[in-house]
């Protein structure tokens, strides 16, 4: 019985939105949520927004922990990834949603104090991934963002 009132419960919810004017964002792959690419910050919350389930806590911390740790950093959404870089200097990081964990990128990541834990094909590239129930250390993801975005970022 459970199962069809939440069933029910969303299909209401979905009507509802449908008359407000919002769309429910299209999931791709994995829970990583296709959103139109732009920049700022609108975008990258409305990425978050649309993050599935614990997913969204994790971009909502990491999002936060990135503005608390470089004031006036640039945002945008691009290839379906909020980006965070500085202005003139590319992009330090990207966050992209996989279905059993979030990853982080760190477009510089090599030249990182420690080195982020999860190599890449990319030679400068490393991730850290955050599955669910994991404990954040916000202090070392601080020092490595704070770090990134002293570097030169990537430019695409």
């Amino acid at each position: 019985m459970a199962g069809k009132t939440s069933k029910k419960s969303a299909k209401v919810a979905k009507k509802a939105a449908a008359k407000r004017g919002v769309a429910k964002p299209t999931l791709l792959t994995g829970g990583n949520a296709q959103i139109a690419k732009a920049d700022g910050d609108a975008p990258v919350q409305a990425y978050i927004a649309a993050m599935p389930g614990w997913k969204r806590n994790v971009g909502r911390r990491l999002d936060a922990l990135i503005v608390r740790t470089v004031p006036g950093v640039r945002k945008a959404v691009k290839w379906n990834s909020p980006l965070y870089g500085v202005e003139g200097q590319g992009w330090f990081l990207g966050i992209h949603c996989f279905t059993k964990y979030v990853k982080v990128a760190f477009f510089r990541g090599t030249s990182l104090r420690p080195v982020p834990p999860g190599k890449s094909k990319d030679k400068y590239t490393r991730y850290l991934d955050i599955h669910e129930d994991e404990q954040l250390d916000e202090e070392l993801v601080a020092s490595w963002i704070r770090q990134a975005s002293e570097l030169p970022g990537w430019v695409p």
